[in-house]
C-alpha cells in the first residue's frame, strides 16, 4: 500500500499515512483539527534495459535499412537490348 505525505495548513504538522488506492484522502489535521493538504515529491523511476535510450535504436535500425538499400540493385522496368548484329 503506497505512503502519503500530509501537512496541516493551520498549524504545520506532518505526517505520513499509508492508505490504500480506494481510500478517502485525509482532510483533518491529528494534532490540531485543521484543514491538511496532500504533498506530492518527486518520484525515483529508472528504466533499465534496451530500447529505452535514442542510441538503442537509432543506430541499428538506420544501419540495417541502408544496409539492405543498397544490396537490392533497383528493379528496371524496361527490357534490355540485345546487340544488333546487322550493320
Amino acid at each position: 500500500m503506497p505512503t502519503y505525505a500530509y501537512a496541516c495548513k493551520t498549524c504545520g504538522h506532518a505526517f505520513d499515512a499509508v492508505q490504500s488506492f480506494s481510500d478517502a484522502t485525509l482532510t483533518e489535521c491529528p494534532a490540531c483539527g485543521g484543514v491538511l493538504r496532500k504533498q506530492y515529491g518527486s518520484v525515483g523511476v529508472t528504466f533499465n534495459g534496451s530500447g529505452f535510450y535514442r542510441t538503442d535504436s537509432r543506430g541499428s535500425s538506420d544501419g540495417r535499412a541502408a544496409a539492405g538499400a543498397a544490396s537490392t540493385p533497383p528493379a528496371s522496368s524496361k527490357p534490355e537490348a540485345s546487340p544488333s548484329s546487322g550493320a
